[in-house]
């Protein structure tokens, strides 16, 4: 009888609170406002973000979930002292094959990330993304290559001017045109297309990306770079991938070894060179994008003081409005828990309709980045929505617990008195 009670009571003060915004539209709407901009902060940001992580997690596994990768020296987010880098020599060719003959190593593949300039008779692009490859590097990447082919070890060992480029790079210079055997300059040096390339990256690009995520790019032999264009091989970096069976710990152990070897460091010495898995890759990120998200729950905070701060005030003009009506019902027989309850329902239908069109605002700019860049599979989770309304509903609480209490305490006589 009691559950009935509250129920009854419950839905007496959703209606008490739409009346009071049909009352009080504009006060109503900046409680309202304030509430869904906090609450579409939040939904939007994870929403985004949960999208970008799936997406930057796929490119890493792209190689392999066991693969890692070398660099001269080390990356964003991994600091060593300014001498020890400008000393490191670079990752070369003959290391390459080195590592190859290691038992527990399936592929090792070489890789330059630049960027140059292309041309297809009238139409130009003066900077788009290039990847230089060694011939198998479709054995650590997830893209897919139709209609056309991948380069060969002939084409690259005798440095073959042949390129595969990507969807948007076929669109900006072909259009709709079929792009296989055509003639592109690249840096003003003629290439043969070969292959299209289909793969739809991460924003943050790969971690050995010659362009920033879904980007234009093309992809050229590795020895093609180095005779015909300007490529520095300095900057070679590769990607190791170990034989199945092999975890990524034992194939780091082997490599490093045969590395530290190869170069005669003595055991004293620093490693001269960088190894990252896909672990330290992946702690950068979330690290990076936790801080943007923490920035993004303080500005949601800000959005939800202000809306908190409009509930107190609609609130406490509510209970002014309605002291005689308080009076009344006192008199008639409710509790103070009744008037509370009654309160806090209308205060958390307030925050609740704010929370909602957040919602809906954060689900729509969902859609809309998915939709606009499918690379970002934004999505928003039922914790998300859960969370977002539990937020609302603990606002409302807060806020609306002063005027509540107020409310609760008056006097009945007084309260009949009150004109």
């Amino acid at each position: 009888m009691r559950i009935l009670t509250s129920a009854s009571q419950a839905f007496e003060g959703v209606g008490i609170a739409f009346d009071a915004l049909r009352s009080n539209k504009v006060r109503a709407a900046l409680t309202i406002m304030g509430v869904a901009l906090g609450v579409f902060v939040v939904v939007a940001m994870s929403s985004v973000v949960k999208g970008i992580n799936e997406s930057f997690r796929r490119d890493l596994e792209a190689s392999g979930p066991t693969s890692f990768f070398i660099y001269r020296r080390p990356i964003g987010g991994f600091t060593r002292p300014p001498e020890w880098t400008r000393n490191n020599p670079g990752i070369t060719l003959d290391e390459v094959r080195m590592l190859e003959r290691i038992p527990t190593i399936r592929a090792v593949t070489a890789h330059v990330g630049m960027g140059a300039g292309f041309r297809y008779k009238d139409k130009y692009i003066p900077r788009a993304g290039m990847e230089v490859y060694t011939p198998n590097w479709v054995d650590v990447d997830g893209g897919d290559i139709y209609p056309g082919r991948n380069f060969n070890y002939a084409e690259n060992a005798k440095g073959a001017k042949v390129a595969l480029v990507n969807d948007k790079l076929a669109a900006q210079l072909f259009g709709e045109s079929e792009p296989l055997d055509k003639i592109i300059k690249i840096d003003n040096v003629d290439f043969q297309v070969i292959g299209l390339y289909h793969y739809t990256a991460s924003p943050m690009g790969t971690p050995t990306s010659g362009g920033q995520g879904d980007s234009p790019k093309a992809i050229i032999p590795y020895e093609t770079g180095k005779r015909h264009l300007d490529m520095w091989l300095r900057g070679t970096d590769l990607i190791v991938k170990p034989r199945a069976g092999v975890t990524t710990q034992e194939a780091v152990d082997d490599v490093t070894a045969a590395l530290r070897g190869y170069r005669a460091l003595r055991p004293s010495q620093p490693n001269n060179f960088e190894i990252v898995t896909q672990d330290r890759l992946w702690s950068i990120y979330t690290k990076l994008f936790g801080t943007f998200f923490v920035v993004g729950l303080a500005l949601s905070s800000v959005g939800l003081l202000v809306g908190g701060v409009g509930v107190v005030a609609i609130m406490m003009i509510s209970v002014t409005e309605r002291t005689r009506e308080i009076g009344v019902r006192k008199a008639l027989g409710a509790t103070r828990w009744t008037i509370l309850w009654q309160f806090l329902v209308e205060a958390v239908t307030l925050t609740g309709i704010g929370a909602s069109v957040g919602l809906a605002l954060g689900i729509g700019v969902a859609i809309g980045v998915r939709t606009a860049w499918p690379a970002v599979p934004a999505t928003t989770s039922w914790s998300t929505v859960a969370a977002a309304l539990g937020i609302s509903a603990v606002t409302g609480i807060l806020f609306g617990m002063l005027p509540a209490i107020k409310a609760a305490r008056l006097d009945p006589v007084v309260a009949l008195r009150y004109e």
